[in-house]
């Protein structure tokens, strides 16, 4: 396994839910450190890192968000089954019988999400999908009392089970949580690559949290740093498996970056977008436009900082997001970060303020 695989498997197999996002930002601190020149966390645990280019440049960030979609533990019951609360966006027909980890204060503990089986429902109920508010989680303890010597409490984060896994085809990659370990992966990289390269501007990678519950590091952590241009790095909607249509989805896996037009959050800014392909084209990397009518990414919190930070979001194509195992295309990623690079080598204080005001 080459470094640029074994850094994803770290940021992926890392649990961590909206509100207790310690593992992944660690991992993703120690891969991102011998990049930076500056290392801080804000005060909601938003990981910020900072590479001088000019000191007197512009500051650009790029933000990827550390929370996967997970679960909270409300309360075990007296025969010891675990009831939760969904953490981020689940839909009742991706959960049921997946593998989960439940993050107790005594260590992990293992769990599968149950219900009623199918052989004991009337034909009807069978044909309509379980409420999340009549699944639990089952942890082999058989009551209350020994779920709690287990450690399980109300509070505690759980975890959907999917270990990183290089495909047959070596350019397909699954993993849990690349929503968004991969737009942490490609700011640790954009980091990398800008080691020994000149650059008009102050680089921060930002490993956001609470992404998942309403973008809510991105706010806090944008606004300690007023960037001048902000980017939001995250998975977007594959339209390339069966039943899904253009109408729905127009990315590919394989063909390149997204670029976000339009989501529910923001409307992309129009000077950086065309700044953005026009730099693409001229590299000769690929890419695809989208537009989300629902959902959004940090730019959308970015954009809003002090009085207006022109942003877009730049997405990765990824099949089974918000579910326990997603898959993207390793170029898409290679690309992204190219892009990023190559964008950010020609942002110089006249730059950006021509594309600010377009």
């Amino acid at each position: 396994m080459d470094e640029v695989l074994k850094m994803l498997k770290d940021l992926t197999d890392a649990n961590g839910i909206p509100g207790n996002e310690r593992e992944p930002r660690e991992v993703m601190k120690s891969y991102i450190a011998p990049y930076a020149d500056e290392m801080e966390t804000d005060n909601l645990g938003s990981l910020i890192a900072k590479k001088v280019g000019d000191e007197n440049g512009p500051k650009i960030m790029v933000a990827g968000h550390l929370d996967e979609i997970g679960f909270m533990v409300t309360h075990v019951d007296e025969k010891g089954f675990v009831k939760f609360q969904p953490v981020g966006g689940w839909w009742e027909q991706v959960m049921l019988a997946q593998r989960v980890t439940i993050m107790t204060r005594n260590g992990n503990i293992p769990g599968v999400i149950g219900s009623k089986p199918p052989h004991i429902l009337p034909p009807e109920a069978r044909k309509k999908p379980v409420d999340k508010k009549d699944m639990f989680i089952d942890i082999g303890a058989s009551s209350r009392e020994e779920a709690e010597e287990f450690g399980v409490r109300p509070g505690d984060s759980i975890v959907p089970v999917c270990e990183f896994t290089v495909m047959k085809n070596e350019k397909m990659l699954m993993a849990k949580a690349w929503d968004n370990r991969i737009g942490c992966a490609i700011a640790i990289e954009v980091l990398r690559q800008l080691k020994d390269e000149k650059h008009p501007n102050i680089v921060y990678g930002v490993g956001t949290v609470q992404e998942e519950v309403g973008l809510r590091g991105a706010r806090t952590s944008a606004h300690h740093i007023q960037p001048d241009i902000g980017f939001g790095v995250d998975v977007g909607i594959a339209g390339d498996t069966p039943g899904v249509t253009p109408k729905d989805a127009l990315a590919k896996m394989g063909d390149g970056p997204q670029i976000l037009v339009y989501d529910a959050s923001m409307v992309s800014h129009k000077g950086l977008r065309d700044f953005v392909t026009d730099t693409a084209d001229e590299k000769g990397i690929p890419y695809q436009f989208d537009s989300v009518a629902a959902g959004g990414t940090d730019s959308g919190a970015i954009h809003l900082t002090a009085n207006g930070v022109p942003a877009l979001s730049i997405t990765i194509a990824t099949r089974y997001i918000h579910t326990h195992a997603a898959i993207l295309h390793r170029d898409d990623f290679e690309n992204a970060v190219k892009l990023i690079v190559e964008v950010i080598k020609k942002l110089d204080k006249n730059t950006v303020n021509t594309i600010t005001f377009q």
